[in-house]
């Protein structure tokens, strides 16, 4: 569970931090049971909410985007009962938004990035989001080869021969195709079928299903293709992976040419200029919805011509050319039948509603956030009343419970008129439940304001906080340790047994060789376990000996380090002995290791401090030494660029770029395998200087860094 849930405009950087590593596990965990099993346990609207919650975050602290961030993931894994097919290009997921705020702001983001253009001078496609499974559809010379799922977006489940059971898609493409035609869409269930079809199932006195989606992914994923037949699956086209030759130069026209072949496409996709027609072609599709036959969660949207796609590229989960405007989620009334308090890795203590059972947006709801102290008396983080007539929560309360825009549901206000009379203000404990230690809200040293978490001062005495750092420690994008699960990582610290016991991280590599020489209890006799299991275990233990740089430097669970921020870390020290002492030569948080520390992009001061702190604390670097007497750290891989010339080079862009927008100027160094830098320092290589340059460009002249104009620097990297 996040350490907090208070409005993203009200968050602290250990706030957001502490909540997108949250985000992140239970992201994964319902793009598993959704995309993997069709089995989701929460509607498409809560996993927007998700979504929403965590890009929102990211958007605010941009120097915290993790690596396993849903921002940079797309799907699940395929499943192992189909044979695995490879993408020949990415099937990419697509960012949503959910207000005709957040439109404006994907149309503006567009403009931005391309440089000054006209408004209303770039086009757009509008048409329906379906409810569906996505299908990535290959032919070669006319014929159809092979289908694929999304799957995780390179990786798809190889379903070919029950795709061709659905009479939506050609066996052949008319003459005059190009060599290779790879057609992209979605599979789905009209809701009369999925109707007929449970009626059906209940008249044999069979479990009938959920909904529309789920019934038509389960049905494409049949071992016997005939189940699959039997199902009158449908599909509509709307995209495209590789082609031998384009037959369009727009999105419209792709799909044009797609109905032409021979496949069915939305008769709701309109091409459309501003704004006010995109936002007006959204609502009309919304009052058709309750009479269209399949389902629908929203509208997509897509700059129109293929060439303004390809100069906005993509983000590594999704394309900065289109966005899917989602239809809003639900609310519901409900009772608080008690607080519970949580804590989290870094002491942060989290109350939780525990709520009569209601259903919101068709799943059963049963625990809300109340995010901290001040929201339960109401009031935000910058001491606002957050809602009306100084409305508190209370046990016993009738409250208003919302699933759109965070990870669990959110108590949004209080039924005034329901509170029963022996009600009492609710008093967030002064000690930790767990420890029994004093729970402190700290207070800012620079602005003197009171911090909104209030946390356990126990620190690794508290058994939630050990136990939490453990659980991070071998989690999948730390060192990922199979067979370690938090079941296991409970059971070993509660161990009385000093054979069996793991209480720091270096214990997990020191396990074998304890059971190994000790006479107490073996791993192998009980119960859970088992030769076999314990065997398995040690080997995938070993097997994380030798540890990539990032992954062990995002495993130490220092505050506010996520996966993005370890891995520019990693890239920008190599070694860990270079990251350690660096970390070590700041801790006066002065001088040249701590200015390098704070010119790394994506690295503010609050994440910089944080690591110096947690090197400045002897029982840190203790346990660490003991850790890098089991493992060894890998030196991290550099990003380059073939036969670049600013491969490992640090590059910074200072003035009013005129040939290319700061974002392309970015992304197009990185890719060529230099790093871009905030601020001028020793360190730096290179800066290029557009009009009105001031500050950085006399520190480059100050310090004799190299500078170039812009047509300069495209010269030099061969633009």
């Amino acid at each position: 569970m996040p350490a907090e849930q208070i409005p993203v405009e009200s968050l602290t950087e250990e706030q957001a931090a502490a909540e997108l590593a949250f985000l992140s596990s239970e992201i994964a965990r319902n793009d598993e049971l959704y995309h993997g099993h069709d089995a989701p346990e929460i509607s498409d609207a809560d996993y927007d909410a998700l979504k929403r919650r965590n890009d929102a975050i990211e958007k605010r602290f941009p120097q915290l985007i993790r690596a396993d961030s849903p921002s940079v993931k797309v799907g699940a894994a395929p499943l192992a009962t189909f044979a695995p097919i490879t993408h020949s290009r990415p099937m990419l997921s697509l960012d949503n938004t959910f207000s005709d705020e957040d439109v404006l702001d994907f149309v503006n983001s567009v403009y931005r990035f391309l440089g000054q253009l006209p408004d209303d001078s770039i086009a757009f496609t509008a048409e329906p989001k379906i409810d569906g499974l996505s299908m990535s559809i290959r032919y070669e010379n006319g014929r159809l080869v092979n289908a694929a799922t999304r799957g995780d977006g390179t990786t798809g489940e190889n379903v070919t021969e029950n795709i061709r059971t659905i009479k939506d898609i050609p066996a052949r493409l008319p003459a005059g195709v190009p060599d290779v035609v790879e057609v992209r869409g979605e599979v789905y269930m009209t809701k009369s079928d999925f109707l007929a079809l449970n009626e059906k199932m209940a008249a044999e006195g069979k479990q009938t299903y959920v909904n529309p989606r789920n019934t038509a992914a389960g049905s494409l994923r049949q071992l016997d293709a005939k189940v699959t037949a039997s199902r009158n699956l449908k599909f509509f086209a709307y995209a495209w992976g590789e082609m031998s030759d384009m037959p369009a130069d727009t999105q419209m026209g792709m799909v044009e040419q797609f109905k032409t072949w021979g496949f069915p496409v939305n008769p709701l996709m309109k091409r459309l200029s501003s704004v006010e027609e995109i936002i007006g072609h959204y609502n009309e599709i919304g009052l058709e919805r309750p009479d269209l036959d399949y389902e629908i969660d929203g509208v997509v949207y897509k700059v129109d011509r293929l060439d303004l796609q390809a100069r906005l590229g993509f983000r590594s989960r999704s394309p900065r050319w289109a966005t899917a405007h989602k239809f809003p989620a639900e609310q519901a009334f409900t009772h608080v039948e008690k607080i519970d308090i949580q804590v989290g890795r870094t002491g942060a203590l989290t109350p939780v509603a525990r709520l009569t059972p209601v259903t919101v947006g068709g799943v059963v709801v049963t625990n809300a956030t109340l995010h901290n102290e001040d929201y339960i008396k109401g009031i935000g983080n910058s001491g606002e009343r957050i809602r009306e007539d100084d409305h508190d929560i209370r046990i016993g309360d009738t409250v208003i419970v919302q699933r759109a825009g965070d990870v669990i549901p959110q108590v949004l206000d209080v039924v005034m008129e329901k509170r029963p009379a022996d009600t009492v203000p609710y008093e967030f404990p002064k000690k930790c439940p767990v420890c029994g230690s004093h729970a402190v809200r700290e207070r800012h040293e620079k602005t003197g304001k009171l911090d909104s978490v209030t946390r356990c001062t126990g620190g690794f005495v508290c058994r939630a906080q050990a136990i939490e750092h453990l659980k991070h420690f071998v989690s999948r994008n730390a060192f990922d340790i199979e067979g370690l699960g938090a079941k296991q990582i409970d059971f070993f610290f509660e161990a009385e047994d000093l054979a069996l016991q793991i209480r720091t991280a270096p214990d997990i590599f020191t396990l074998k060789k304890r059971q190994e020489t000790s006479a107490l209890t073996k791993l192998e006799n009980i119960e859970g376990f088992g030769k076999v299991s314990v065997r398995k275990l040690f080997d995938a233990i070993d097997e994380r000996r030798n540890i990539a740089l990032h992954r062990l430097i995002y495993a130490l669970g220092i505050r506010h380090v996520g996966e993005t921020t370890a891995k520019l870390l990693a890239r920008h020290y190599g070694t860990y002995d270079a990251f350690e002492s660096a970390m070590k030569e700041a801790s006066g948080f002065s001088g040249d290791a701590w200015a390098d520390l704070n010119n790394i992009e994506g690295i503010g001061e609050v994440v910089a401090r944080a690591m110096v702190e947690f090197f400045k604390e002897p029982r840190n670097v203790a346990v660490i030494d003991r850790l890098l007497a089991e493992v060894s750290p890998q030196e991290a891989e550099q990003v380059a660029a073939s036969n670049s010339p600013v491969a490992g080079k640090t590059v910074v862009f200072t003035g009013s770029l005129e040939k290319f927008t700061r974002d392309e100027a970015k992304e197009r160094a990185e890719g060529l395998g230099a790093k871009v830098a905030g601020s001028v320092s020793k360190k730096t290589d290179y800066v290029v200087a557009g009009p009105g340059a001031g500050s950085k460009l006399d520190k480059a002249t100050e310090l004799g860094v190299q500078v170039m104009t812009e047509d300069e620097w495209l010269s030099f990297i061969g633009a």
